[in-house]
């Protein structure tokens, strides 16, 4: 009995994998793109119900009102069907890149192709898996005493970061949810993982909701997931703790590293589509893709942002109001030197690894991206990292590599989102940034620098209510004198004092002004301490903003709100003719490109049309409330179809007289 389903299994794989997985790519979705704004449609619904209330939560937060667009449709029924009907098993669907992955042979693959709603097919990569360096002892549990808080061997990889400074605030990642994606997680039986607030977890691999290690597993399946959780959640008093323990967890296991099968991105991209659905608010990855199987490969010049599968999923989630990390890949000391995949994503924030000490550990990978850009964004501890053993009950080990910092960076991420739940996605990519130990002069070698929880968290921030902002800072100074907290703006010779309000017991805000978009303010923040002595933040330069984007920035070059993205918001909106003039959307392009807009209104009639050729770089469109007729339009809700790029869009915007 026990050769016989031996022989069955050795036959399936043959048959499996034998071949090779493609991603089919269809050329529409069965609709037009006015569909994306009939709320009462279908299709719409269809896309709604597949969020979770706290993911529409967070891309309202995020995204604002209109946050389901032409990618959240779900796949057309009929063209899957037309697929199952030929004998094509379907693995993952990709809503995201209306896709789905699925075993094809070379006789499959000419069918495929002569399908009229097929657009392309492309294979899956597969990477061969590596582990990060790792100690050869184990080591196990040292009771160091009863405390509120003892990191045992943990200390070290925290306190470089200031994690156990915010801990000592109260503030322990309460709130926020983080998905892991990784091998595979041992975490119901070990003392450091199994009291952890697990809300979801998911076999994209086999395709079950076990993430721990099943029969045909290899036995080190689990090991490397294990030991990434506890980094990043891990708690045992005395032992080992993680920077977001009271945080919630969705757990993927996206890599098989059995020696026949490899890392797949289909697997990769369809975990983060399932996590982001949930209402994850930050993502973490410590694996990497560059060097593949099979003869498919990515090049460095493939480094730019926009050619791997994984690191579009990356940034599609980041759209949608994720934070995303991963961990920046320890080639540093080959041939091949730099970031991989997808950490030479835009919005993602590629994580380097350093030592106790700050410097630079000589395996983890530099920039820039292909296209020149910084990369890693920060680094955090990276070398004989302390963190569970999988398969044991209260074993820990020692690991070194970028994939042991990318958690404890995410760590520090959850701490500041759970401090300013307000926050969006690219406030706080931004404050990472802007508070990591090198700034003032980021490099390829460690990005902006380790990152700090106390810096991110005590960096001033903006929180948008309805049309206005509210200033927050959080002091962890106890010694300061309430009453002398200020904030003073500066135009020109023209200098202004605000008191900030005392809301809790470390932070104060100001309800600001409304002001024009795109207007600037600059900023400092005093106060004065017990001993009558005057403090001033930041100790060199001012604070600025552009009303209207949310960033406050110090270091980092500020920018128009709307130059984050290809296709802007309308700005203003709402948009008053008389007193505005115009109303404006800016858009990024690469350059003699067609850009189409068309105007509708409410009923669904086009009010006006036009069509651009784009210049390389920035480009706007103005629309001053008239029609193509020449009358102008009545007071309402109006809604743009945007085409550029092969990519549509849909923008809202309010016409008042």
């Amino acid at each position: 009995m026990i050769k016989y389903l031996t022989f069955i299994l050795i036959l399936f794989s043959s048959l499996v994998f034998g071949q090779q997985k493609y991603f089919i790519y269809f050329i529409d979705k069965g609709i037009d793109s006015k569909t994306i704004l009939n709320k009462s449609s279908k299709y719409y619904n269809d896309a709604l119900s597949n969020l979770s209330q706290r993911a529409i939560d967070r891309r309202i937060k995020n995204m604002g009102e209109e946050f389901i667009n032409y990618d959240d449709l779900p796949i057309q029924d009929n063209y899957k069907e037309q697929l199952r009907a030929i004998g094509i098993k379907i693995i993952h669907e990709l809503n995201w890149f209306n896709s789905v992955s699925a075993y094809l042979t070379n006789e499959q693959i000419a069918v495929v192709k002569s399908l009229p709603f097929v657009k392309s097919i492309e294979p899956v990569k597969k990477l061969y898996f590596k582990n990060p360096n790792e100690s050869n002892s184990e080591l196990f549990k040292i009771n160091l005493g009863d405390s509120t808080i003892n990191y045992g061997d943990s200390f070290k990889q925290l306190n470089l970061s200031d994690v156990p400074l915010v801990h000592s605030k109260g503030i322990y990642g309460n709130d926020i949810i983080i998905g892991i994606l990784d091998t595979g997680f041992d975490w119901k039986k070990h003392e450091s993982l199994k009291n952890r607030k697990v809300i979801a977890e998911y076999d994209f691999v086999f395709n079950d909701s076990v993430t721990a290690n099943q029969t045909e597993d290899s036995p080190s399946q689990d090991s490397h997931g294990t030991y990434i959780f506890s980094l990043l959640a891990g708690y045992k008093d005395s032992v080992m703790i993680g920077p977001a323990f009271n945080s919630s967890f969705i757990l993927a296991k996206t890599e098989d590293v059995r020696s026949e099968t490899n890392v797949e991105e289909d697997n990769y991209a369809a975990a983060l589509i399932w996590m982001e659905s949930l209402g994850v608010d930050i993502t973490t990855s410590s694996l990497g893709y560059n060097i593949f199987d099979s003869g498919y490969s990515y090049t460095y010049n493939d480094m730019d942002g926009k050619t791997a599968i994984v690191t579009k999923a990356a940034e599609l989630a980041f759209q949608r109001g994720v934070s995303t990390f991963t961990s920046a890949g320890n080639e540093g000391n080959t041939k091949w030197k730099y970031i991989i995949a997808p950490a030479d994503g835009l919005s993602i924030i590629a994580v380097g690894a350093v030592d106790e000490y700050g410097i630079r550990a000589g395996f983890s990978s530099i920039g820039p991206t292909s296209d020149g850009r910084i990369k890693p964004d920060i680094v955090a501890f990276g070398v004989n990292t302390f963190g569970a053993v999988a398969g044991t009950v209260n074993g820990y080990k020692l690991n070194s590599g970028t994939s042991t910092s990318a958690p404890i960076a995410s760590g520090v991420a959850a701490l500041l989102l759970s401090a300013h739940p307000y926050l969006n996605n690219t406030q706080i990519r931004s404050i990472i940034l802007e508070t990591a130990s090198n700034s003032s002069n980021p490099n390829n070698q460690i990005g902006y620098g380790i990152i700090s929880a106390k810096n991110a968290i005590e960096f001033p921030n903006l929180e948008k209510v309805n049309d206005g902002y509210v200033l927050h800072k959080t002091i962890f100074e106890k010694n300061i004198n309430p009453q002398s907290v200020k904030v003073i703006f500066s135009w020109g010779d023209v200098i202004q004092e605000f008191a900030m309000s005392k809301t809790n017991e470390y932070e104060y805000s100001l309800t600001l002004q409304q002001s024009m978009i795109g207007e600037i303010f600059n900023f400092s923040i005093m106060y004065t301490d017990s001993q009558n002595i005057i403090h001033f933040m930041p100790e060199v330069g001012k604070y600025k903003f552009i009303y209207g984007s949310g960033i406050i920035s110090l270091n980092l070059q500020i920018s128009n709100p709307v130059s984050n993205y290809q296709v802007s918001d309308f700005f203003p909106n709402p948009f008053i003719p008389a007193n505005h003039k115009t109303t404006r959307i800016n858009f990024n392009s690469a350059g003699n490109e067609l850009f189409k807009i068309a105007i509708i209104d409410a009923s669904g009639q086009k009010v006006i049309e036009k069509n651009i050729i784009t210049r390389d770089g920035e480009n706007f469109f103005e629309w001053n409330g008239y029609s193509s007729q020449g009358y102008l339009c009545a007071s309402g809700v109006y809604y743009a179809l945007i085409q550029l790029a092969g990519k549509e869009y849909g923008k809202k915007l309010i016409l008042l007289k």
